[in-house]
């Protein structure tokens, strides 16, 4: 009696158990689906993250930083040079073959020298001159810009300087024809305990390269004092000669560089771009100038009228 009940409690359970394992069954399929999926999502992005991953240059990052234009001059001419003996025998008679290089680091980027000229004339008096000449290059950077763009920014602050010196009167400005892309001629009277000191300071630009003259005179112990415009006339000369040394010697035949409308033999070099920028000059623009030469600017009117005060 007790068998049937027993055998049907049975089937139940087996008919339980074969339930469940279908149900597993079933659920199988469905979580490797699952896993499935996963695993492809996460090899996608893997492949999306090797492809653009912080290696890899984009299309973007590539016209991001634009190439700048190499500025046109490589180098300065010997300082000392960059007048004729006839010019110097001009302005400072008694000191043509005296010029003194000043101290560069970096002679590719900027350089100076200067003469001094005492003329004596016993109970007369005495005549007294002093130039000096200064040549600073630009280099074209990627942080800093253009190579000529740096040198006019530069240029327009030496004229400021030279126009605004402490204790000068008569001041005058004008523009000089024939010397570089750009040129200025400050002039001015200076008081000094020595006497009375007629300033010119004539700035130029050519290309990439600044040029400074400063070139001062006096009359010295009773003696008259000389001509402002005689002075200024031989100052743009010896500016116009400079500004064609620095163009001689990047190989552009002497001539006085573009913008020039007289003195120059032939035009400024045109530019062309180089497979990469010149370094940066401080300031060697420097770039660089010229990174630490650079920074230091040319003599400016002042210091000059002072040094000529105290050399006299």
């Amino acid at each position: 009696m007790h068998q049937p009940a027993q055998r049907d409690r049975s089937d139940q359970q087996r008919a339980k158990r074969l339930s469940r394992v279908l149900v597993c069954a079933a659920a199988v399929p469905v979580m490797l689906i699952a896993a499935g999926c996963s695993s492809d999502s996460g090899s996608s992005e893997g492949a999306k993250e090797g492809t653009a991953g912080p290696g890899a240059t984009t299309s973007a990052d590539a016209t991001a930083a634009p190439t700048v234009q190499a500025a046109a001059y490589k180098k300065l001419p010997e300082p000392c040079a960059v007048l004729s003996k006839k010019t110097l025998t001009d302005l400072v008679p008694k000191g043509a073959t005296s010029g003194k290089e000043g101290t560069s680091s970096d002679t590719a980027s900027r350089g100076s020298c200067s003469w001094t000229s005492l003329d004596n004339k016993g109970v007369k008096g005495s005549q007294f001159r002093w130039l000096n000449v200064s040549l600073l290059r630009f280099d074209s950077s990627q942080t800093q810009g253009e190579g000529d763009k740096l040198a006019a920014s530069y240029y327009a602050k030496q004229v400021q300087a030279a126009q605004a010196v402490t204790g000068a009167k008569n001041t005058k400005s004008e523009p000089v024809a024939g010397a570089g892309d750009e040129a200025t001629a400050v002039r001015y009277d200076l008081k000094k305990k020595e006497g009375a000191f007629k300033q010119q300071t004539v700035v130029a630009r050519v290309e990439n390269v600044v040029v400074t003259i400063d070139y001062n005179g006096a009359g010295l112990a009773g003696d008259k004092a000389p001509s402002a415009d005689t002075l200024t006339k031989a100052a743009e000369k010896a500016v116009k000669e400079a500004v064609a040394a620095v163009s001689s010697a990047n190989g552009a035949g002497g001539g006085a560089g573009s913008g020039s409308g007289s003195g120059g033999a032939s035009s400024t070099p045109s530019k062309s771009p180089s497979k990469s920028p010149a370094k940066s000059a401080s300031p060697s623009a420097s770039r660089s100038a010229a990174k630490s030469d650079a920074k230091a600017p040319a003599a400016t009117a002042s210091s000059s009228a002072s040094s000529a005060a105290d050399k006299s």
